[in-house]
């Protein structure tokens, strides 16, 4: 484990993993401002140079930890718990298109998880918070119409796919361990947050997008015509774990959310996938590809066949298919959800506007373009 060293303090503290990325670096931020938490311990298998800068600052104020290592060292996650008083479990590899291998994803996902769950009853940690995913509820099918969905509807993910099977075993996992003896004779106590699709400045997902356009004459990609979803922005979704994490240490609140999951929205406008891009981009001359596309149905199973061949060349060759059933369900869904529940045991109220969210997606997205403007003059020198 390599360890960034801080002076010890007394106090309650809060481990966070995955805090290198998107989400997390979010939660490290907000988490600074709360003024009872003496440490925080940010985990992540590397931090990159500028975010390592940034913490830096953090780490001379005395409050913050770095800690750089496997989540699946058992060892290591054992020293990362001991003495910590919460855990928030933001760690995850995201793959919506079946680009990273299953075990990977299955491995870091599910038994990393498990891993951190066990290390916490070892460590006597009281609190434990989950970043789940809306995809461990579906879309199952493009046909199905789901809108305004709530926690009380049964709403599971069929898929196989890695990715939203590993979340879907991992939450109810964690779930589950809520109420596990802890070695102190003390009681774990967890939830999980199902965020939206989640967009913002440093998205990987819009980052790809806007990189792609910026190579195709500003044409964006326009495969999501038909879905109907709520995005939500990263920073409100940072301020639900932290909402989270105030409720569990409240005793007031924290028996109706104990071993509870919620759905974490905002105030975005529901909205294709595509047209969300587009709105945040258009202001630098992006547009949306007009060309005719392939309609669902036969997109549809035009996955499938792809799926087929990918599993009859796997012994000899790993071909990835551009799209696949769950892809193209995944594009094509109505699929919205509510977060009633999050503000009535949270206390949950967006944290940034609409307007401000997108505000300040789009001057990241001004950045890109200016980036890429100012390689292409140098290239041209």
């Amino acid at each position: 484990m390599k360890v960034i060293p801080r002076c010890a303090m007394a106090g309650w503290s809060c481990l966070v993993t995955g805090a290198g990325g998107f989400l997390g670096q979010r939660i490290i931020r907000l988490l600074v401002e709360e003024k009872e938490l003496q440490e925080i311990r940010a985990l992540d298998k590397v931090f990159r140079p500028e975010l390592r800068e940034e913490f830096s600052k953090l780490q001379s104020q005395g409050k913050l930890t770095l800690l750089e290592g496997d989540i699946l060292d058992e060892q290591f996650m054992k020293r990362a718990c001991q003495g910590t008083s919460a855990v928030i479990h933001a760690a995850s590899v995201i793959d919506v298109f079946n680009v990273i291998p299953r075990e990977t994803i299955m491995n870091v996902n599910l038994k990393g998880t498990q891993i951190l769950l066990e290390a916490c009853a070892q460590a006597s940690v009281p609190i434990f918070i989950y970043t789940s995913t809306i995809e461990v509820a579906g879309p199952n099918s493009y046909r199905e119409v789901i809108q305004n969905a709530s926690e009380d509807q049964p709403l599971e993910t069929t898929w196989s796919a890695a990715y939203p099977y590993s979340k879907k075993l991992a939450e109810k996992a964690v779930l589950a361990a809520n109420g596990w003896a802890l070695k102190n004779g003390g009681t774990l106590y967890t939830c999980a947050l199902r965020p939206m699709f989640i967009y913002g400045e440093g998205s990987p997902f819009l980052y790809g997008f806007i990189d792609h356009a910026l190579k195709n004459n500003g044409i964006l990609p326009h495969n999501s015509k038909l879905s109907i979803v709520n995005p939500v922005y990263v920073g409100n979704v940072a301020w639900a774990h932290i909402l989270a994490l105030r409720a569990l240490r409240d005793p007031e609140k924290a028996a109706n959310i104990q071993g509870q999951f919620y759905y974490i929205a905002d105030d975005t406008p529901h909205q294709s996938y595509d047209h969300l891009n587009y709105t945040l981009s258009k202001e630098w001359g992006f547009c949306l590809d007009s060309r005719m596309s392939l309609p669902v149905l036969p997109k549809y199973w035009l996955g499938f066949l792809l799926e087929i061949v990918s599993f009859l060349l796997s012994p000899i060759y790993r071909y990835q298919p551009p799209f696949n059933r769950h892809t193209v369900t995944l594009l094509n869904s109505v699929f919205t959800f509510s977060y009633k529940k999050a503000q009535q045991d949270l206390g949950y109220q967006p944290l940034f506007s609409w307007e401000k969210a997108k505000q300040k997606t789009m001057e990241w997205i001004g950045s890109l373009v200016e980036r890429h403007k100012e390689a292409a003059r140098t290239k041209t020198r």
